[in-house]
């Protein structure tokens, strides 16, 4: 249990890394683009060779395919409820849609880490190194946008710490999960990461990262699946 939360913690530190990045300096959009394809690749490729095919293993095709929907489902109606927040909140939310939107796929892939370490497979590189590397711009450009709002040093952090604790702990309740429930409903989890990684990259991550770095950003894409799924394959 204490390892899970190691590990939980380690993948979401990447939160406040960026955090403090953006309270450093400035950032050109484009690396920011960069950043975000990169980690856009990593992350479809933990969502084809970590989650949906452990699911199939784990628990069979209806319990992923299940997975999958209620995933779906549940980030586009948060993520809906999130812009109407900003939208509502005009120049004082700035940021807030960001952060809130880390919570939103952070907290069922760290999960998945949990579940992963309690089935005995050891945590996965690929997928510790995509939600690290995917977390970064998220974090940059959400603290960003508070300081640019006027937002002080101590608030930008504090809902950063946040949000860090908050997805680290979701390792941990996936790794009690796996301990109390079957394959199917392991699988389930992992259909619903999935679910809901696969409509945040399309809405949202890919999109940005295409409009911050132009045309580079289907290359830079490419290299983050490799990256990601060569790791895969040594763990």
């Amino acid at each position: 249990m204490l390892g899970a939360l190691v590990w939980g913690a380690l993948a979401a530190v990447s939160l406040m890394v960026g955090t403090f990045l953006a309270l450093l300096r400035e950032w050109r959009t484009g690396l920011i683009g960069a950043v975000l394809a990169f980690g856009a690749g990593a992350l479809i490729s933990s969502v084809a060779f970590e989650l949906a095919e452990e699911g199939l293993r784990l628990g069979g095709p209806v319990s992923v395919a299940v997975g999958l929907a209620l995933g779906a489902i549940a980030f586009f109606s948060a993520d809906r409820a999130v812009s109407r927040i900003g939208g509502r909140s005009g120049g004082g939310s700035a940021g807030l849609p960001l952060a809130l939107g880390s919570l939103l796929d952070g907290i069922p892939e760290q999960a998945v880490l949990g579940i992963g370490l309690a089935t005995g497979k050891g945590v996965s590189v690929a997928l510790l190194v995509a939600i690290f590397i995917s977390n970064l711009p998220e974090a940059i450009g959400s603290a960003s946008d508070m300081r640019s709002a006027g937002k002080s040093r101590k608030d930008v952090v504090t809902l950063w710490v946040t949000v860090t604790v908050v997805c680290a702990l979701a390792t941990l309740v996936g790794y009690v999960i796996a301990q109390l429930v079957g394959g199917g409903v392991k699988a389930g989890v992992d259909g619903f990461a999935a679910g809901a990684l696969l409509v945040m990259l399309t809405d949202s991550m890919i999109p940005e990262a295409k409009t911050k770095t132009g045309n580079r950003a289907g290359l830079v894409t490419v290299l983050g699946f490799a990256v990601a799924a060569g790791l895969s394959n040594l763990t």
